[in-house]
């Protein structure tokens, strides 16, 4: 049986993953469908920020995103000034890196697949005389609709398996930024094996419904010829 404090991990973490994604969703869909359609230069560098989180180690970036957000960072210092108080050690600030740690998971599937559209569908759009927003919602939502399905997936994943970001970021408080991997190096610190494998088993069953789930969906993407 999981503990009380498996649990209230367990919780945290589905809470942490939950905001991100809706955030990543707002956030990154706008991006995304920017940088599928311009030509300008800042592409290719903005391309590469967004997916820095895939190859740098998330010690390093846990550690930029805590000076960052600290009292000598341009956000701290942003946050102190509207009174807001700081982000590091908090769940907002958890949240907040989460959206940068996660971001190329969101913002990547969504671009391919505005990309593999091309422009034919809305230009059929324009000349029935859709509004961007009724070719957006009618016409580019459901071609896309894989896209965001994987986006919204792998961004809800890899917010909830991240150890070095959230740790770095949020530390270790019970309750409030203690998150389900945070809770399974207690466990092992403690030399508590059997609640360490409990809660790892958890995550292992989700892993697996996750890769399980984006198969069916790629497969499903191929039969029917979508993006």
């Amino acid at each position: 049986m999981l503990t009380d404090t498996d649990l209230q991990a367990i919780g945290l973490t589905l809470q942490v993953a939950a905001l991100t994604t809706v955030i990543l969703l707002l956030v990154g869909t706008p991006l995304a469908w920017w940088l599928a359609h311009t030509r300008s230069w800042v592409k290719k560098p903005l391309s590469a920020l967004v997916a820095l989180p895939i190859v740098l180690p998330p010690s390093v970036l846990g550690f930029y995103l805590l000076v960052f957000m600290g009292p000598q960072g341009t956000l701290g210092q942003w946050m102190q000034a509207l009174g807001l108080g700081l982000l590091p050690f908090t769940f907002t600030g958890l949240v907040v890196a989460s959206v940068f740690y996660s971001m190329p998971f969101m913002v990547q599937p969504i671009q391919n697949a505005f990309e593999a559209m091309g422009t034919r569908p809305l230009e059929v759009a324009a000349s029935l005389r859709a509004s961007p927003m009724d070719a957006f919602f009618s016409v580019v939502v459901p071609l896309c609709k894989p896209g965001f399905v994987t986006g919204t997936i792998m961004c809800f994943a890899h917010t909830v398996g991240e150890f070095g970001v959230v740790l770095m970021v949020g530390g270790n408080i019970p309750g409030a930024t203690r998150v389900v991997s945070v809770q399974i190096y207690d466990h092992v610190e403690a030399m508590e094996y059997s609640d360490a494998h409990r809660l790892a088993a958890v995550m292992l069953s989700f892993s697996f419904m996750v890769l399980l789930v984006l198969n069916m969906v790629n497969s499903a993407r191929r039969k029917t010829g979508g993006a």
